[in-house]
């Protein structure tokens, strides 16, 4: 991989209000391979994540960002993973030799998303919208997402002070990157404007105010509006090439993927899905990376989920999400965990003047009981 770029993420109805999926994805394709100094015309194949769009969204965004008619195009839905299952698919589709070039990411843009119409059960009633809430059992159904994260914090002792403190922290983490302009490089501002270059978060919130905010699962739950992550629209895509590919364009710095892993979960465990993905990874490729990890990256759908990863893991501060996580930057669903390994370029390929890493992961968990993993290697 030796190029990763991404939008800045935006809230429903809010900065990418007005920008259909292709119009927010097509300029990240651009750009990302512009980094990588090829033009559209040797991209061989476009590979994207997404859950909402429906149909295949991956040919509109090639078409639209100037790639040659001929070039396949293939959207993955694995829901939230989706856009790194895609990269997954570009590298070993690259490294079987079936491709020397291919673009693979994760969007959505549920600003201008179809709406779906769920059929009536019978001549009485009346058609109804399926949206994205809980009593609607979509495929992002927030009632399975947060029962499973309060079973989650139930089981293994997090408590409601722990899940604020890691939000508030995860914020601050965040604002002193935004002011330290970590993201510069990685953002691609779809306008000249200041906001298209900044993640259009909350403001940093006070703890008092997170302590004050009612639970989602009433009378007693622990996750709140605060201590979750919110949908966002965004895109994140790649640019992942052949070795002999990679030898022409000079060797440039990039990301080689050491080993990936997918594990289901049992009902109703949807939060300790990218726990058992980072598990079954390690035990397939720890001897290969010699000792700790050194970063994690990972679109948590909540605070609990990401305090989990932590303590199983025993990672410091520095280790995972060093940047802010989804609690902070938001949630563009099949686009997240892209956006976890745009993330991982910059800090491991981008960021030359920073300690150097050599290795790093991203886990990602999908409603369904499912976590995808892969280790990435800097080289």
């Amino acid at each position: 991989m030796i190029a990763a770029r991404r939008t800045a993420l935006g809230r429903p109805g809010g900065l990418h209000r007005s920008r259909r999926l292709e119009h927010l994805t097509a300029p990240i394709v651009l750009a990302a391979l512009q980094d990588a100094q090829l033009d559209a015309r040797a991209v061989e194949e476009i590979i994207l994540g997404n859950t909402t769009a429906g149909g295949n969204p991956a040919r509109l965004v090639g078409l639209a960002a100037g790639l040659r008619e001929s070039v396949p195009a293939l959207t993955v839905d694995r829901q939230c993973a989706s856009g790194l299952d895609a990269i997954l698919f570009a590298m070993r589709a690259v490294a079987m030799g079936e491709a020397d070039v291919i673009v693979a990411g994760g969007a959505e843009s549920v600003s201008t998303a179809p709406w779906r119409v769920a059929k009536p059960k019978n001549l009485f009633q009346t058609p109804r919208f399926i949206g994205l809430d809980s009593d609607d059992h979509d495929a992002f159904d927030a009632s399975q997402t947060v029962a499973a994260s309060e079973e989650l914090a139930r089981r293994l002792g997090i408590t409601r002070d722990q899940q604020d403190n890691y939000a508030l922290h995860s914020f601050l983490k965040a604002e002193t990157a935004q002011a330290e302009r970590r993201f510069v490089g990685e953002i691609v501002p779809l306008k000249i404007a200041g906001a298209e270059a900044r993640d259009e978060h909350s403001v940093t919130p006070e703890i008092d105010d997170l302590a004050a905010l009612g639970p989602l699962v009433p009378p007693d739950g622990t996750l709140t509006s605060g201590n979750t992550s919110a949908l966002q629209d965004g895109a994140a895509m790649a640019v992942i090439v052949s070795e002999r590919k990679h030898r022409e364009l000079g060797a440039p710095r990039g990301l080689r993927l050491m080993a990936s892993a997918t594990e289901g979960v049992g009902p109703g465990e949807d939060a300790r899905a990218p726990v058992a993905a980072l598990q079954k990874l390690l035990k397939t490729s720890n001897g290969a990376i010699g000792g700790r990890i050194g970063l994690v990256e990972l679109s948590e759908a909540s605070a609990a989920q990401a305090l989990a990863l932590r303590n199983t893991f025993d990672l410091d501060d520095g280790e995972l999400n060093p940047d802010g996580g989804a609690v902070a930057r938001g949630y563009p669903l099949g686009a997240s965990s892209a956006v976890s390994v745009v993330r991982l370029f910059t800090r491991l390929v981008r960021a030359a003047t920073r300690p150097k890493q050599t290795f790093g992961a991203v886990t990602q968990g999908a409603v369904g009981g499912l976590g995808v993993a892969a280790l990435f290697e800097a080289v």
